[in-house]
C-alpha cells in the first residue's frame, strides 16, 4: 500500500511530505511509547502514534520509519515539521483514534509484523 492510499484511508491530511507519499509500506505499528515501537519495527513500516513530541522524529529517523501519523486530531509542532522535513519523514493526521485508524489500515489489507499486529 502506499502512505498516500494509507493517509486518504484514514481521513487523513499531510503536515509536511504529501509530494514524496508514493513510497509503499507494507506494515504499521501503532504506539506511543517510542521503547515499544523500536522493539517491533520492520521495514517499510507506518507509524501511528499519539504523542507529540521531537523523540518521535528522533525514532523515525534512527529505525528508517518514512511515515510517522498522529492519531486524535494532534498537530505537530513546527520544531517537530522542521525535524521530520531534514530527514525526509513525510507527517501526516487524522482525527480518528488509534484504535480506528489501525482498523481501516488493518480491513483495507495492511498488517502489523513480528509478533503484533495493529
Amino acid at each position: 500500500m502506499k502512505i498516500a492510499e494509507a493517509v486518504k484511508l484514514i481521513d487523513g491530511q499531510f503536515f509536511w511530505g504529501e509530494d514524496l507519499a508514493d513510497l509503499e509500506i507494507v506494515s504499521a505499528c501503532g504506539a506511543d511509547l517510542m521503547s515499544d515501537v523500536m522493539a517491533f519495527v520492520k521495514d517499510k513500516v507506518l507509524l501511528l502514534t499519539g504523542l507529540v513530541n521531537p523523540q518521535v522524529i528522533r525514532t523515525a529517523e534512527l529505525l528508517d520509519i518514512h511515515c510517522v501519523i498522529f492519531v486524535r486530531g494532534k498537530v505537530p509542532s513546527r520544531e517537530m515539521i522542521e525535524l521530520a522535513e531534514s530527514s525526509e519523514i513525510i507527517l501526516a493526521g487524522t482525527k480518528h483514534s488509534m484504535f480506528i485508524a489501525s482498523g481501516k489500515l488493518y480491513e483495507a489489507g495492511l498488517r502489523g509484523g513480528g509478533n503484533r499486529t495493529i
